[in-house]
């Protein structure tokens, strides 16, 4: 498991199967915003969903997998989620996800955590290339991608599912030379 990364102000830390509870309550109130761009955030969404999510970020950081953290303030609070998933170690690299609850939203957390995790992913992992995709509507992601230094690529036409259909999407990418 990766050691939790911090800046003082947020923590990620890899998910414990005991979080289940805290997790299902931050997507429950953030269901409104996380449902216009996250498939696995929907109505009816249980906290068994939450528990098999933990899970599988659980055996993903043990395999190289995924890496998923949950993003806590100092007392330990769920505030959201990050991680670098679809890791593709032929070519060293993995793409870069994150949601932050909405009573927390607004206060840079997102591209906070971002920032650790690009950081993570070449100082750790060794990757040499991070990309985040968003769709083309969701301004909000693309905001993030650019607060931490993301060069964006271009519009990759039917770059994403959503929903059974196809959707245009953003490509952001960063390198190593990228952070400073």
């Amino acid at each position: 498991m990766a050691t939790p990364l911090t800046d003082g102000s947020i923590t990620l830390r890899a998910p414990r199967s005991d979080d289940a509870e805290a997790h299902c309550e931050a997507v429950l109130e953030s269901l409104p915003e996380l449902s216009a761009w996250l498939e696995w955030a929907h109505q009816g969404y249980r906290r068994d969903e939450s528990a098999a999510f933990i899970a599988r970020a659980i055996a993903g950081h043990q395999t190289g997998e995924m890496y998923e953290f949950i993003i806590v303030d100092p007392n330990d609070r769920l505030i959201g989620g990050a991680g670098l998933n679809r890791v593709d170690t032929r070519f060293m690299k993995a793409n870069l996800g994150y949601w932050v609850r909405t009573s927390e939203a607004g206060r840079g957390v997102a591209a906070t955590a971002a920032g650790l995790l690009v950081r993570f992913g070449f100082e750790q992992l060794g990757f040499q290339r991070i990309e985040i995709v968003a769709a083309v509507d969701n301004k909000a992601s693309q905001r993030v991608a650019e607060k931490v230094g993301a060069h964006r690529e271009g519009v990759l036409r039917n770059g994403i599912r959503f929903r059974g259909a196809p959707i245009d999407s953003v490509c952001f990418s960063l390198i190593p030379e990228d952070i400073h």
